[in-house]
């Protein structure tokens, strides 16, 4: 990843809170469509696990968890969660929204007009499951542990070698635990050289993915999900 990350930017961690954190209503303030792909955070977090068949105690890990709002609902059903990011500021807000369980943040309106929200978690969320640090999924600490629950939204094409975190995941996940990998695909030479693209020397990026996950992994389920 270029030395200028652009994940480090106010404008983009701006971007993010809001993404994250806002309302429907805050976000997309019209009568017309785009409902059902709005909070994609919080969808990835609780339609993709199957939660009832997680122990009482689980623990999740969630992989490139940016500003957090995928950690904390997971904090809904497992005991512990850790969130790591690559982005410093990302993770200081996520952590910010842990100690105090609100974050300001401008809504982008139009041209430089912006509109100052004040994004809240839901109360009902025990934020003291949550842990967050800063960290490189190619290269997750050693001490880490294993996890119940491992959870990477939209984060294998923005890794410049996803291949070190693939061959990582069974060292994450419990026997028995599940994965949980959201991904648009959209592959870009600013993060990922061709030559680490998954579709090399397979059918299409997907076909490359499910290679390199077995067979440590077996495929239950696939399905596309809606991202505004």
């Amino acid at each position: 990843m270029s030395e200028n990350n652009p994940y480090e930017s106010d404008e983009l961690l701006q971007q993010y809170l809001v993404f994250h954190y806002a309302s429907a209503a805050e976000q997309f303030p019209y009568s017309f469509g785009g409902g059902d792909a709005l909070d994609f955070p919080k969808r990835c977090a609780l339609e993709g696990p199957e939660f009832v068949s997680l122990p009482a105690d689980a623990r999740a890990l969630d992989l490139g968890c940016s500003v957090g709002r995928s950690s904390f609902e997971l904090a809904r059903h497992c005991k512990e969660v850790i969130g790591v990011d690559y982005s410093q500021a990302f993770i200081h807000a996520a952590s910010r929204m842990a100690s105090d369980g609100r974050h300001a943040a401008p809504r982008l309106d139009e041209g430089s007009a912006t509109t100052q929200l004040l994004l809240e978690l839901d109360p009902a969320i025990d934020r003291s499951r949550v842990h967050f640090e800063q960290g490189d999924a190619q290269h997750i600490r050693e001490d880490i542990g294993q996890f119940d629950l491992v959870v990477a939204c939209n984060l294998i094409c923005r890794l410049p070698e996803p291949m070190r975190l693939l061959r990582r995941l069974p060292e994450l996940v419990r026997p028995g635990g599940q994965l949980f990998i959201t991904t648009p695909f959209t592959w870009l030479e600013e993060y990922t050289a061709s030559a680490n693209w998954l579709g090399d020397g397979a059918a299409d990026s997907f076909a490359g993915l499910r290679q390199a996950l077995q067979p440590a992994f077996v495929l239950e389920a696939q399905w596309d999900m809606p991202f505004l």
